[in-house]
């Protein structure tokens, strides 16, 4: 689904090898899902000064943007300090999103990847967004949609039993360890927005059921890669071409799918805050 303003950058246009810039550093179910979105950047103007709203640890702007980002926010110290460490932002801020510190109509844009699933009352997050992005101000958001859960393989395994209470049972565990509080259809966003003072610029679903699987499975094959991360600090210890031969192999034909999915379980918006007459 798409709104025919803005076409999305397809695997064979990328500017970069986003696929192994990514897998060549994280465990490679969020790899593979970060790589498809940071090629979506590659044709997005950020305007400065722009905001990260959740930026986490900073890896995916460190791949994904060309340029620091004038601030990165987030509410947890620890990654915070670790995007300080990479340098993608000029200024690191420890907050809540609904308390951004800067003054109103501060920002010409913003961007938020993967992150507002996460938030449980958006109310609040969108009212202070919508306070310090100036009128015309671009913010970018990437969330899970509506198919997500029904998409997941374990749980239609167990339906297609007609074991329809553990596919749900396992639906809510998978949720849950992804942290998930929404995951919504576009009408119910673009509510959101509009109730915020933004519009719907343009957004796609992306990311295929086929896709999926790849993420659900790499949860738990992608489990060593949490214990070198707690010996060495680091998810991948080896990471060359040679060592990762099979992990690209996996991964490949997913981060080559078309970029707009008619079933994709993901959604991407570009929206505007709007110029009031």
């Amino acid at each position: 689904m798409t709104l025919q303003r803005h076409t999305p950058v397809e695997a064979s246009q990328a500017g970069k090898d986003h696929l192994w810039l990514q897998i060549s550093s994280l465990p490679y179910f969020r790899a593979l899902l970060r790589a498809v979105e940071a090629r979506f950047y590659e044709n997005i103007d950020l305007p400065a000064p722009a905001l990260d709203l959740g930026c986490g640890d900073g890896h995916f702007a460190s791949l994904a943007f060309n340029r620091a980002l004038e601030v990165g926010l987030d509410p947890w110290e620890k990654p915070l300090r670790e995007a300080e460490t990479r340098g993608v932002y000029q200024q690191a801020v420890l907050t809540k999103a609904s308390e951004i510190l800067y003054p109103d109509a501060y920002f010409a844009s913003a961007v938020s990847n993967s992150v507002l699933e996460h938030i449980p009352a958006l109310e609040p997050v969108f009212a202070e967004l919508g306070r310090v992005l100036r009128p015309g101000a671009v913010f970018v958001f990437c969330v899970p949609n509506q198919r997500f859960l029904g998409a997941l393989s374990i749980g239609r395994f167990f339906d297609n039993l007609r074991l329809r209470f553990l596919g749900d049972l396992y639906r809510r565990f998978f949720n849950r360890i992804s942290r998930h509080h929404h995951c919504d259809d576009p009408s119910t966003w673009r509510q959101r927005l509009e109730g915020a003072g933004f519009e719907l610029v343009d957004c796609w679903d992306y990311f295929s059921p086929r896709a999926l699987r790849v993420l659900e499975w790499g949860h738990y094959f992608g489990l060593p890669s949490l214990l070198t991360r707690l010996l060495w600090g680091r998810w991948i210890v080896a990471p060359w071409k040679w060592s990762l031969f099979f992990t690209r192999l996996i991964t490949i034909k997913a981060y080559n799918e078309a970029s707009i999915q008619a079933e994709g379980v993901y959604t991407f918006y570009i929206t505007r805050k709007k110029i009031e007459n």
